[in-house]
């Protein structure tokens, strides 16, 4: 890209619309894009995160298989030559060679009545059961961006909140240096309350760190490939999970995507067991045959019909009914275990959500402002010579670790709702 540049003694100063141009592409590159939202990088990662990707493509390939599954096994085509006797390679043409002829067959194998549709069914069940699957991912995916996106939340209202303690911090240092100017105190509580504030701008480049952690966690969840900034997200407020234990459990045992993979991998189990007792059934193969001789003997036509015999059903037939059973059985605890663990997961998460309720009230309600106060009293004091400084700076590092441990609640009740509504399928209001 090129442009012409207007000269003055000074500077260069390129022409308005130029420098409009340059304002336009910053504020349309993604640092200086507008505020993130939670549900633009769900949506981002519904739409790009292989593991959902591949459990779909998985499903649409399972659904290919059942019409496979109910087709009829392909026809047979035979074609061969028949020589009477042996010394002579080639009898079709002489006139006393009677048996000589060209043969011809078309077979078709007939299962027996009632295995066609189960093996359908078979397929489909598995093919429910993923398509259950991917909804489960989904679900889990979308958690999963919710948790990181609180986390995130939590570091940045972090790096904010040191920034403003660094502020007091400084308050406590310009009392400090006032009074040793006076010779009221010593050298040493000046840089204690210095050391104090260097040790919060350390804590801000860890928790910047911690950012680009996330960021790159963020990133891998939504499908984006390479490192890409994320931004910082929306100001959030504290979301409406009103529901019980109980309402939550009925609704997981209902709705929940998991417990309905296993349901339809039953059914698939139970249909399998079926087909297996159908294997002791004999299947029919079909034949049209043709006879082609020479021109002195008449053409000859024939039908066979051939059963297959299952004399060896307990080493065989017997044996896949019982694998069939077998596996049932274990879907079966596989669908109770599941239930257990869920029943277990959201009451740990409902417990989670519902403490880091009651401490942000607390420290929100109780600790924050009166540490506050306590603060603000005790920076008078100590300006006033009746307080040690230690005693203002012990104050404020109390009230960065409610302040911090507030938001930290504040993202564990958020990142508990979001893992209860992955347990549960039950939306926050």
């Amino acid at each position: 890209m090129s442009c012409n540049l207007k000269r003055d003694k000074n500077n260069l100063r390129p022409p308005m619309h130029y420098a409009l141009l340059i304002i336009i592409i910053l504020l349309t590159s993604p640092a200086f894009a507008g505020e993130l939202t939670l549900q633009e990088l769900i949506q981002e990662a519904l739409r790009n995160n292989h593991e959902v990707l591949m459990l779909g493509a998985r499903e649409s390939v399972s659904r290919f298989k059942i019409p496979q599954a109910e087709s009829l096994p392909d026809p047979m085509f035979m074609f061969g030559y028949l020589n009477d006797g042996v010394r002579d390679p080639y009898t079709f043409d002489e006139e006393m060679a009677a048996d000589s002829q060209w043969m011809f067959s078309v077979s078709q194998m007939f299962p027996y009545p009632g295995k066609r549709s189960l093996k359908s069914e078979m397929a489909e069940r598995d093919a429910e059961s993923l398509d259950a699957s991917v909804d489960s991912a989904r679900i889990k995916v979308t958690a999963r961006v919710k948790e990181l996106y609180y986390e995130l939340c939590y570091t940045y209202k972090s790096i904010d909140l040191i920034k403003d303690m660094t502020g007091l911090f400084t308050r406590i240092e310009d009392a400090a240096l006032a009074r040793y100017s006076v010779g009221m105190a010593p050298q040493q509580e000046v840089l204690m309350a210095q050391t104090e504030k260097y040790m919060l701008l350390e804590k801000e480049e860890m928790l910047k760190q911690k950012v680009q952690s996330i960021e790159a966690m963020l990133n891998s969840t939504i499908g984006r490939d390479g490192y890409t900034g994320i931004g910082r997200p929306a100001e959030l407020t504290p979301n409406e999970y009103p529901y019980s234990v109980e309402e939550l459990l009925k609704a997981a045992y209902e709705n929940s995507p998991d417990i309905k993979t296993r349901q339809r991998l039953i059914a698939g189990a139970e249909t399998k067991v079926a087909m297996m007792e159908k294997e002791y059934y004999p299947d029919v193969t079909v034949a049209a045959n043709y006879y082609a001789k020479n021109k002195y003997f008449e053409d000859m036509w024939g039908m066979t019909a051939t059963i297959n015999i299952p004399i060896f059903y307990k080493s065989k037939q017997r044996q896949a009914v019982l694998e069939a059973e077998a596996a049932l059985t274990e879907k079966t605890h596989d669908l109770d275990d599941t239930k257990f663990m869920l029943s277990s997961n959201i009451r740990d998460n409902y417990s989670m959500f519902k403490s880091s309720e009651r401490l942000m009230d607390l420290y929100k309600g109780g600790l924050i402002p009166k540490t506050y106060q306590s603060f603000e009293s005790s920076l008078a004091g100590y300006a006033a010579g009746r307080i040690e400084a230690i005693t203002v700076i012990t104050t404020l590092k109390s009230l960065i670790d409610y302040e911090l441990l507030y938001w930290k609640q504040f993202a564990e009740r958020e990142k508990a709702i979001a893992r209860l509504e992955a347990l549960t399928t039950v939306a926050a209001r």
